[in-house]
């Protein structure tokens, strides 16, 4: 991957936009992400903006995505 690597503080990210999802609650408890000028992704805890963010390619984001609307994950949550 070409320019940030995993672990990168998500501050540090030059010009980053994150977005936040609709779903999430007043105390900040979502994952934003950000698109990268490289083409990759990057995703970081909103609850903590300086932390690491984690960088993604496109397609990585793209098989995660797949797999959340299939329903793979929902054994992760509550």
């Amino acid at each position: 991957m070409a320019g940030y690597g995993n672990g990168v503080r998500a501050d540090e990210i030059a010009n980053a936009v994150w977005v936040k999802a609709t779903a999430s609650d007043a105390y900040n408890d979502c994952v934003e992400i950000a698109r990268l000028p490289q083409g990759e992704v990057a995703l970081r805890n909103s609850r903590f903006p300086q932390g690491p963010a984690l960088v993604l390619t496109s397609s990585e984001l793209a098989a995660f995505l797949d797999g959340a609307r299939k329903g793979e994950f929902d054994g992760m949550v509550g």
